[in-house]
């Protein structure tokens, strides 16, 4: 009922090619119609037990080309740790409203990431390779955290080509937030946003939100 449901959401929008209500049949059908972006949960049963993160690994060979975004009820940081580390390039809650979800369906599409607003520490910490719920202070692993104190002035320069006001829309984007929220948040309008964004990442010479994220978890600023 939740598939059909978020099926006839989409319908208007985005050519559905397919649907499974299990592990093997998500990995036959993507295998089979290799979409543009994967909307799957994060406990589909069958397989090895792996759910959402297990359609991820084993499907990535057959659609290297697919965009995965993670829709799920829950919120813990071990699902969202999994599927991060996977390779989902996003992960909403089932909170989201119709809209919300197709416009992030078409920003996960276009390369970047999104990820609800309470998600955003459990998001750092896959990004970091910091096991998550731990305190982030650890050395950083194969996720590219930067650490140590060699790095802190290039850093520092980094961060001081912005300013206040670009501090603040940077970190919020990076957590995750759309621009209508950040707009809400720092009582601005969505047109701002979109200038502050595009002066930061002109400052610090980034593609897209996606390098933004990892440039602020690399530096634990967020």
């Amino acid at each position: 009922m939740f598939r059909a449901g978020v099926i006839a959401t989409l319908q208007p929008y985005f050519t559905i090619v397919g649907q499974a209500p299990d592990v093997e049949g998500s990995v036959a059908m993507i295998a089979a119609t290799k979409p543009d972006v994967v909307l799957l949960d994060v406990h589909v049963p069958g397989g090895e037990g792996g759910g959402g993160a297990e359609i991820l690994a084993k499907s990535l060979a057959y659609s290297p080309h697919s965009a995965f975004l993670a829709l799920s009820v829950s919120d813990s940081p071990q699902d969202v740790g999994a599927v991060i580390r996977a390779g989902a390039r996003g992960y909403v809650t089932k909170t989201i409203t119709g809209e919300d979800l197709i416009n992030s369906i078409r920003q996960v599409h276009e390369g970047y990431a999104v990820f609800s607003p309470k998600l955003a520490g459990f998001v750092l910490s896959a990004f970091q390779g910091v096991p998550v719920g731990g305190d982030g202070l650890g050395p950083a692993g194969a996720g590219g955290g930067v650490g140590g104190a060699g790095t802190a002035g290039v850093r520092d320069e980094e961060l001081d080509r912005l300013s206040a006001r670009e501090q603040e829309v940077m970190r919020l984007i990076a957590r995750g937030y759309t621009y209508k929220e950040v707009a809400a948040e720092l009582f601005i309008s969505i047109k701002t946003v979109e200038t502050h964004v595009s002066s930061v990442l002109r400052k610090l010479q980034l593609s897209n939100r996606t390098e933004l994220t990892r440039w602020a978890a690399d530096r634990r600023i967020v």
